[in-house]
């Protein structure tokens, strides 16, 4: 596939630009992210290689993908024999070893720089030269990242939404180095995963993040000076503002590890006071009170219906 640019004044540049075609792609981390992003490739007919080190994190992801997939069936999306194709499209494995036949690697782990770079640096001996890596950072440099690896022009963000067989929209970050026929192949990709693409320049927190978590941040803050409880600063802004969730809620589901990572990467990155993260927000996550993924943030879901923790 190639594609003719468009130069300045308007006239056509002679020389095409080929499109790496993407047939495999690795999946780097197994939870919420990994397996949806697995789960959507393989039923656009992707190979997919779906890596982490921890064997339990496989079975339950698989299990996951499988279980949502009927939820698809149910909802007229897929059908059974669609199902059978896609699973049987998806390989797990505990080390990159399967990585050599691939086109693209998505890295989809913690939202950590320190591991994101160490993990790239024992990723890379394993890939094909022309092998692409994207990551599903929600927050950090793809520029920075990509400079970590030894091919910063085939590195790219692609940030999916959680849940991502559900949500509509991809993120696509270039970094300063990333070349043009790597983002011509993601933007593809993500075309043929269904997905809407909105392209972000390479600021912290990209779209999404740099007006949602903040937002999350200042719904902390006005728990933690005593505005309103979390029922009621939930309730305000699903009814107020037609919100599905409200931002303590919502922050439970992202994870609060997560968000105080993303207020971190904007304070740090913009120096601008009006991202501190929230003290309350820090004392959470410091108590390991995580959220849904580990019964207890905002709400206690260790009880049906989840109950406030404050």
């Amino acid at each position: 596939m190639s594609v003719g640019l468009t130069g300045i004044g308007g006239g056509v540049n002679p020389e095409p630009i080929a499109i790496p075609p993407i047939h495999r792609i690795g999946v780097i981390g197994a939870g919420l992210m990994g397996n949806g992003i697995s789960h959507v490739s393989a039923v656009a007919g992707i190979g997919v290689v779906m890596m982490d080190a921890r064997p339990e994190a496989l079975e339950r992801a698989m299990a996951t993908i499988a279980q949502n997939m009927d939820r698809q069936i149910k909802a007229g999306i897929l059908t059974a024999e669609t199902k059978a194709q896609a699973l049987a499209r998806i390989t797990t494995a505990g080390d990159f070893s399967g990585f050599g036949d691939c086109d693209l690697v998505i890295e989809a782990i913690v939202e950590k720089e320190e591991a994101k770079r160490a993990l790239y640096k024992t990723l890379t001996p394993h890939l094909r030269p022309d092998c692409m890596i994207a990551s599903n950072t929600s927050s950090i440099s793809i520029t920075r990242l990509g400079a970590s690896t030894d091919r910063a022009e085939k590195f790219i963000g692609m940030h999916f939404m959680n849940p991502v067989p559900v949500m509509k929209l991809v993120e696509i970050i270039r970094g300063i180095a990333t070349d043009e026929p790597t983002f011509r192949a993601i933007c593809a990709l993500a075309e043929k995963l269904g997905k809407t693409i909105a392209v972000a320049e390479d600021f912290p927190a990209f779209i999404v993040n740099r007006i949602l978590v903040p937002m999350i941040n200042e719904a902390v803050y006005a728990l933690y000076e005593g505005v309103a409880s979390v029922a009621s600063i939930d309730t305000a802004l699903k009814l107020g503002a037609n919100h599905r969730m409200g931002p303590l809620e919502l922050a439970d589901f992202i994870g609060l590890d997560t968000c105080l990572s993303i207020m971190q990467v904007l304070y740090e990155g913009l120096a601008d006071s009006k991202y501190r993260p929230c003290p309350l927000l820090v004392k959470y996550v410091e108590a390991g009170w995580l959220g849904r993924k580990t019964g207890r943030g905002f709400y206690d879901y260790t009880q049906t219906p989840p109950r406030p923790t404050r």
